[in-house]
C-alpha cells in the first residue's frame, strides 16, 4: 500500500519525453553548479519542476493576498 499524506507520495512521475530544443551554454553550465547535479538532462528537468512550484506558490499567494491581515503572522 503506498504511502499517502505527502506530497510526492502522492504525485506519480510520468515518464520522460524526448525534446530537442537550444540553450544557451553558459546558463546551462551556470544553473548546473548552483543546483548541484552532474548532467544537462538533470538541470533542465529540476529548473522546468522548480519554475513550476513557484508559479503554483505565487498564485496561492496572490490570491490569498486579501484574506490574510498584514502582520497577523510572524516569521520563525
Amino acid at each position: 500500500m503506498p504511502v499517502t499524506g505527502t506530497r510526492k507520495a502522492a504525485r506519480k512521475r510520468p515518464a520522460f519525453t524526448r525534446k530537442s530544443f537550444f540553450v544557451d551554454p553558459v546558463a546551462l553550465r551556470r544553473a548546473k553548479r548552483l543546483l548541484g547535479v552532474a548532467t544537462d538532462a538533470e538541470v533542465v528537468r529540476l529548473s522546468i519542476e522548480r519554475v513550476a512550484e513557484m508559479e503554483e506558490f505565487w498564485r496561492a499567494m496572490d490570491a490569498s493576498r486579501r484574506s490574510v491581515a498584514p502582520g497577523s503572522f510572524e516569521p520563525p
